[in-house]
């Protein structure tokens, strides 16, 4: 699969509050052409809500999204989503559609509205169907899929997209541990720069270049996951106890829960 230029991507000082409860309080992100990053935090810290800023759903109540330089809230719909493609938890709009008419509607940012689909829009398709393993459900309805299933078509249809940044909420979330590892490991090969939110604390460690953990709406910890993973931190951020040790064959941290006492 290919995709966009990489953007390089810069959240400055997003605020975002609901009936003057802020749910973001002036966070500051950066992903660099080409980056994985990873956002993580426990529930309620704020992840999603980030995300949502930086794909469009939501506009911050104060601060900017930069992208490559360009204030993504002076974007058209369509110019931010040429750029930027999203894999939320959710999936709106697709109730009654195909597995196939969904991955398609990836294309649409790079259509007038009465364009129909050419055969180079139909090979797109396939590839990104072949590539998360969704090829031998395509014909089927997006509402009757189990939830990996979805989770594997969402991921196809922002592949389609094409776009420079990729954004994604749990993209792991509902898959087995095979296509756990493949989406990732997909993610983390495209050339698009990729922001994941993701709770398994291994899997960030292992597939992105940097995290950023959240807690109560800001960021109280950003670097290399090995910086970034310390026991301490988990037992202030997460009130867990672990044992942490480089994975003997990444390198990577490894993150051992202990029993709670």
């Amino acid at each position: 699969m290919t995709a966009g230029s990489p953007v390089e991507l810069a959240v400055e000082a997003v605020r975002y509050e609901i009936d003057g409860q802020p749910l973001l309080h002036g966070v500051d992100l950066t992903a660099r052409p080409g980056e994985t990053v990873g956002v993580v935090g426990p529930n309620g810290s704020g992840k999603t809500t980030l995300l949502r800023c930086v794909y469009g759903t939501l506009r911050p109540t104060s601060g900017r999204v930069l992208l490559d330089g360009t204030d993504a809230g002076s974007l058209s719909v369509k110019g931010r989503a040429r750029r930027v493609a999203a894999v939320p938890q959710d999936a709106a709009g697709t109730l009654g559609l195909t597995v196939r008419e969904v991955v398609a509607m990836g294309r649409s940012p790079h259509k007038r509205f009465w364009e129909q689909d050419g055969p180079d829009d139909a090979q797109r398709v396939d590839a990104a169907l072949e590539t998360v393993g969704a090829a031998a459900f395509a014909a089927r309805r997006f509402d009757e899929l189990s939830g990996g299933e979805r989770q594997r078509a969402l991921v196809a249809r922002a592949l389609v997209q094409e776009p420079g940044l990729l954004a994604l909420d749990e993209p792991t979330n509902h898959l087995d541990i095979r296509f756990q590892l493949e989406i990732l490991g997909l993610v983390r090969r495209l050339p698009a720069t990729s922001l994941l939110v993701l709770h398994d604390l291994n899997l960030a460690a292992t597939f992105c270049d940097r995290l950023y953990v959240l807690a109560a709406g800001r960021v109280v910890a950003s670097g290399p996951p090995d910086e970034v993973l310390t026991q301490a931190l988990l037992s202030e951020v997460y009130d867990v106890r672990t044992h942490i040790t480089p994975h003997p064959t990444t390198g990577t941290p490894n993150i051992v829960y202990l029993p709670q006492t």
